[in-house]
């Protein structure tokens, strides 16, 4: 028999297992809950961290659950919330409890686990992936990534045919000394609309040149060759296709830890991560940078005519733009400088 305790409600208890309610009251006493019946017997008995209530919707009654499976049942909703909040679970220490800490654990975990793929994982299976890539994958990979392009931004060149014919000759003059000869690249002209001046590469070899930097370039045919020189050591160095796995493993990420993101989601990621892909890391464009110095020197023209489309982005576009930490490219004067600086090196040799 239980002659003491706090009384916190009366209601109904259920055997465990069973629909037979019996008419009950819950007690709290020396830090206990118990459900005792009309002769004051324990029914069921437990700590109170042993017990536990179900929330509160409505005036629908709450249900306090024994460890041995038993229930008791009550419309006083109000008699339960005020024993929680200033009994067994009151404050901090029941909001604590609620709070599972090895959930915090597990998402510090996953945060980690993904910052250690990102970092470490990540580049070297880039460099895998690439290493294995047959040719034909980047032909697939390039004709992909045009056609979004030709789909959405770009349009047809409005660059006459006998212009394009100058250029093409001295791109090839260019190319003929580059990895894989003149015929493993093909130059396309189109309006870039808003790309602006601009030229890029795709992984096998087709680059895309707009007609807005032949414009900004006038005649200095030798600086568009630069340029162009450029994107066929992006080509040489497969930075596109590093890019483009590298978009896809971030998205393969994102999508690991997320879970099901929805299609529309994971076309952004895939097809917008192999547009982002045609954008590079400052040591991509140093690289090429140097690439462009060394076939413009080759096919016997100025190697420091891609300097001279930096000139250009500073005079007529106002780009003064420098290195920063949280830059992915090098900055306008930084990139010049280093150039001329290339140029001395290879003088000097």
């Amino acid at each position: 028999m239980v002659s003491d305790g706090e009384t916190i409600a009366s209601g109904e208890w259920y055997p465990p297992h069973s629909s037979g309610a019996i008419p009950a009251r819950l007690l709290s006493r020396d830090g206990r809950l118990l459900a005792v019946n009309e002769e004051e017997l324990a029914l069921s008995d437990g700590t109170v961290r042993q017990v536990s209530f179900t929330p509160r919707v409505g005036s629908i009654p709450r249900r306090a659950v024994f460890a041995d499976g038993s229930v008791f049942e009550s419309t006083d909703n109000d008699a339960i919330d005020a024993f929680l909040r200033s009994g067994g679970r009151s404050g901090w220490v029941h909001r604590l409890e609620k709070f599972h800490p090895r959930i915090f654990v597990f998402a510090i975990a996953v945060v980690l686990l993904a910052i250690g793929i990102y970092r470490y994982a990540l580049p070297v299976l880039v460099e895998v992936a690439v290493l294995v890539t047959p040719p034909v994958v980047s032909q697939m990979m390039s004709y992909g990534a045009l056609n979004t392009l030709d789909t959405t931004v770009l349009s047809s060149s409005g660059v006459t045919e006998i212009r394009q014919a100058e250029i093409v000759d001295h791109f090839r003059q260019v190319a003929a000394n580059a990895e894989g000869g003149a015929d493993r690249y093909v130059l396309n002209f189109r309006n870039g609309g808003l790309i602006g001046p601009n030229a890029f590469a795709l992984p096998d070899g087709n680059i895309v040149l707009t007609d807005r930097l032949i414009e900004l370039a006038g005649g200095d045919d030798e600086m568009i060759t630069g340029v162009l020189a450029h994107e066929i050591g992006h080509v040489e160095y497969k930075h596109s296709l590093r890019q483009l796995y590298r978009a896809a493993g971030i998205a393969g990420l994102v999508m690991l830890i997320a879970g099901d993101i929805g299609s529309g989601v994971e076309d952004i990621l895939t097809q917008g991560g192999g547009l982002l892909a045609l954008s590079y890391s400052r040591s991509a464009e140093a690289e090429a940078d140097r690439r462009s110095v060394e076939l413009m020197r080759k096919a016997g023209m100025d190697p420091v005519a891609i300097a001279r489309f930096f000139d250009l982005l500073e005079a007529k576009l106002g780009d003064h733009s420098r290195t920063s930490m949280l830059s992915t490219h090098p900055g306008t004067p930084e990139r010049k400088q280093a150039i001329l600086d290339y140029v001395e090196v290879l003088r000097r040799d």
